[in-house]
């Protein structure tokens, strides 16, 4: 994949832009590449180039993207005014459940509509998909769909007023449990060790709920990319970003690990040969 100015607008001309209508919700759709269907959730503050730059990765290792435009515009660079208006859109939508634990978020219903196209269209064992900051928590929610095999979580934020809370509902939580256990699945998480907005009492609560189901890793800080976007300097104001703004894109950094982890979970679990 040739390199990118990751300071510069993403046009995402290499993806099909597509309206996709489900459970009576319209959204569009980044879709790209043949294989698997693997759904890539983007972060807050959007689908910027640092997460578009994934999304290709995902692509080229095989699979059919899927990135569903959920908030933020499309392409930019985070800034920090536009970036902190989108966060604040996003804390009063209707779609997303922000500061209460034990609730799923009801955006995940649509999500799981996704998953169900993209393996209808794609087939193969099932689907993938990885959340992301807002949306960490998302991939697990949606294993309540069957299609969904390979749930990764990158630095699941939400809810923000505990840090040792789950943002999914109990029984879904419970529903998902014995479904891992009962097909042999796992599910990947992803954090910093220093993130303020993913902290170590929230993988412990996912370990107590999932057991060894749950599969951490912990990137320590100083693998972080010290230059990121100005909404990730000023606003998020420390690592958080695995495998997006604070990825160092080199040979042998945890970073690059950790990516080439979840393309070979991804591959793992959809059959990819």
């Amino acid at each position: 994949m040739p390199k990118r100015n990751l300071d510069q607008d993403d046009l995402l001309e290499d993806f099909e832009s597509r309206v996709v209508a489900l459970d009576g919700v319209t959204k569009v759709v980044h879709v790209a590449g043949a294989g698997p269907g693997v759904i890539v959730m983007t972060e807050m503050p959007g689908i910027s180039p640092h997460v578009a730059r994934f999304a290709r990765w995902v692509r080229d290792a095989g699979f059919t993207v899927y990135m569903p435009s959920l908030f933020g515009r499309d392409g930019a660079v985070p800034g920090v005014e536009e970036g902190v208006a989108t966060f604040q859109r996003a804390c009063v939508s209707a779609e997303f459940r922000v500061l209460a634990s034990n609730e799923s978020s009801p955006i995940t219903s649509w999500l799981r509509a996704l998953a169900r196209l993209a393996h209808e269209e794609c087939a193969g064992p099932g689907v993938g998909a990885i959340g992301m900051c807002f949306t960490g928590n998302f991939a697990l929610t949606m294993m309540l769909e069957p299609a969904m095999l390979a749930p990764v979580l990158s630095q699941p934020t939400l809810p923000l007023d505990d840090p040792a809370g789950i943002e999914i509902a109990p029984a879904e939580l419970a529903a998902v449990a014995e479904r891992l256990e009962r097909e042999d699945l796992t599910v990947m998480a992803y954090r910093f060790k220093g993130d303020r907005f993913c902290q170590a009492q929230r993988f412990a609560a996912y370990s107590q709920a999932l057991g060894d189901r749950f599969v951490a890793r912990v990137l320590p800080d100083s693998a972080a990319n010290p230059t990121s976007p100005p909404f990730f300097t000023d606003v998020v104001g420390g690592p958080h970003s695995v495998v997006t703004a604070h990825l160092i894109d080199e040979a042998g950094q945890p970073t690059i690990a950790a990516r080439d982890e979840i393309l070979s979970f991804f591959a793992h679990r959809l059959a990819l040969s």
